[in-house]
């Protein structure tokens, strides 16, 4: 008699996620600094790359210098790329997304861009996006508690520009636009029942149509930036799925500063398509957390670094 075991399948579909803007901290990336050869030659490279001392500030610097958009984007972007390289063989994403800002790292952590090129439209993002700012002066603001479609429908109502900017989660979206225009679309969505509208400590109305200038800015640099077919799938914050040909990444790269975060949507997407395990690449631990809003069985951490 021939008697026949099975056993189930045991597969795991690993997507890295990077974090954006807000996850900077004083003293991140001095450890890996220090621990990883790999991570110093690339951290190196960036401060002669960019004429300026970008460790310096991200090992030593205050909360208020970090939190200047020229710094806090390219140290955010260099602490997280650096790492994924520093993982060498340990690092094998079947997925990547990046929120925001982290959608460029994803993109040279997959391969689809050079960590030079990458670098280099971090940095023009930054001034960019600082420069839009100063034209119009505007806000953010998070909402908790509330559907999307009904946020979406009482923005709609608002006089001036404001807009859903973030979609983070089930119940937490994030709006932009004009100060006043967002002042009163709190005002009206705590009428509606939001449990929080909250106003934001940012400098400007990201991911609106009043980052059109900065847009346009970097529209140019991207179109101009070589890109690969990527060693795997990219969730886009335009549209939240998946791709892997250079010419549609990069055109929706365009697209992301004036279009939202569809960050909701990409968990839903990652998760539908069989992840089973996320790790968060970067400073901060908010991506993983909203991922457990998602799923609350899913495991999901840090990358950390092991040193033998």
């Amino acid at each position: 008699m021939v008697l026949l075991y099975f056993y189930p399948k045991i597969w795991t579909m690993r997507a890295y996620v990077f974090p954006g803007q807000g996850s900077q901290f004083s003293g991140m990336g001095k450890d890996l600094y220090e621990q990883s050869s790999v991570a110093r030659s690339m951290m190196d490279q960036a401060n002669t790359i960019l004429g300026f001392d970008l460790t310096k500030v991200m090992f030593e610097g205050t909360d208020e210098e970090l939190k200047q958009t020229k710094i806090t984007q390219p140290a955010i972007f260099l602490h997280s790329v650096s790492l994924a390289a520093a993982l060498e063989h340990n690092f094998q994403p079947q997925m990547v997304a990046g929120h925001s800002l982290g959608e460029i790292s994803a993109l040279v952590a997959n391969k689809t861009v050079s960590f030079e090129n990458g670098l280099t439209l971090v940095y023009k993002r930054a001034l960019a996006m600082q420069r839009a700012c100063e034209i119009h002066p505007s806000t953010m603001a998070a909402i908790l508690g509330m559907e999307d479609a009904k946020v979406e429908e009482i923005c709609a109502s608002i006089p001036g520009v404001v807009v859903a900017a973030n979609y983070n989660c089930p119940g937490q979206l994030v709006i932009s636009g004009d100060n006043q225009a967002v002042d009163e679309a709190c005002a009206a969505l705590s009428a509606a029942g939001a449990k929080r509208a909250l106003r934001l400590p940012v400098g400007g109305a990201f991911h609106s149509p009043l980052m059109e200038p900065a847009r346009e800015e970097l529209a140019e640099a991207i179109a101009a930036t070589p890109f690969q077919v990527p060693i795997c799938p990219v969730y886009q914050n335009v549209n939240a799925r998946p791709t892997t040909d250079p010419q549609e990444i990069q055109k929706l790269l365009i697209q992301q500063l004036t279009a939202p975060v569809r960050w909701t949507q990409t968990m839903e997407n990652m998760l539908a398509d069989g992840c089973t395990e996320v790790i968060e690449v970067g400073p901060g631990k908010v991506l993983q957390g909203l991922f457990k809003k998602v799923n609350r069985d899913l495991a999901a951490s840090s990358a950390e670094l092991v040193v033998s």
